[in-house]
C-alpha cells in the first residue's frame, strides 16, 4: 500500500510538482492540486493513516496539530477570509491517506463547494466533529 500512496510519495520524495508550504517532524502541508476555494491547502501526516475512519482516541493530538498547522497557514495566506476545515469520509475520499482540507472561502467556482458540504454523517465531516469524537474516545 505504501508504495502506491501518492501522499506517502510526497512525504518521502518531495516531488518538484508539489510545493511544500510547511513541514514539521510529523506533518506536511501543500496546496491542493485542484483547488476549490480562494486558498485550498492539505495537511497530511507523514505516516500513513488510511482515512478519517482509521483514527482512534490516540490520534487526538495528531489531528489537533494538523488543525493548528492548517489554521495558521490559512490565516497567514488569506487573512480575513472565512475558513472551513474537514475530512472526506470513505467512500468519498479520493486518496486513502488522511488529509485535512483547509479552505479560505469562498469556493471558486462556487459549484465546487458541493463536494465539501459539512454533513458529518455523509461525505465531508467538519474538523471540529472529528476532534470531538476523538476527545470522547480518549
Amino acid at each position: 500500500m505504501l508504495g502506491s500512496c501518492p501522499f506517502c510519495d510526497i512525504a518521502r520524495n518531495r516531488p518538484a510538482s508539489t510545493r511544500i508550504l510547511w513541514e514539521s517532524e510529523s506533518l506536511l502541508a501543500f496546496g491542493d492540486r485542484t483547488p476549490a476555494a480562494k486558498e485550498h491547502l492539505l495537511v497530511i501526516p507523514k505516516r500513513h493513516i488510511p482515512t478519517v475512519k482509521s483514527l482512534t482516541g490516540d490520534d487526538y493530538s495528531l489531528v489537533q496539530s494538523m488543525a493548528q498547522a492548517g489554521q495558521n497557514l490559512i490565516r497567514t495566506r488569506a487573512p480575513g477570509c472565512g475558513e472551513k476545515y474537514g475530512f472526506h469520509v470513505p467512500p468519498f475520499n479520493s486518496i486513502d491517506h488522511l488529509h485535512l482540507h483547509c479552505f479560505a472561502m469562498p469556493h471558486i467556482p462556487a459549484w465546487k463547494g458541493i463536494k465539501y458540504v459539512a454533513r458529518p454523517s455523509f461525505n465531508f465531516v467538519p474538523l471540529d466533529k472529528v476532534l470531538e469524537r476523538l476527545r470522547e474516545a480518549c
